[in-house]
């Protein structure tokens, strides 16, 4: 198992593409998982600076930040983008989901 997020080329490309939206080139896509939702957990996406203790996984210059205790529920993730005409987003390919709810957007380990 990967010890930290994997992050795709489409994924990326749109890190980077909001990031200068935003004009926030030194910052990352921080991902936190936070509790709440049906099954308990759910990711939290935010611009913001790198802290101390904080883990950077990189891919052709875009960033995603992850704090000690998120990274506990995210080791081996893939970070995706996807767009469809009913929705676009970010997708997470985690291997730690044990459950979700029928919402989609929260999960249990």
């Amino acid at each position: 198992m990967a010890a930290g997020i994997t992050i795709t080329n489409k994924a990326a490309e749109k890190i980077r593409i909001l990031m200068d939206a935003e004009n926030k080139p030194d910052q990352g896509l921080r991902v936190k998982v936070v509790g709440g939702g049906c099954s308990g957990l759910h990711y939290k996406l935010d611009f913001d600076d790198p802290k101390p203790g904080d883990r950077i996984f990189e891919k052709e210059g875009a960033k995603v930040i992850v704090d000690m205790k998120s990274l506990l529920y995210l080791t081996g993730t893939e970070l995706e983008y996807q767009e469809s005409l009913m929705q676009s987003g970010f997708v997470f390919q985690n291997p730690n989901v044990t459950r979700t709810c029928g919402c989609g957007s929260s999960f249990a380990v």
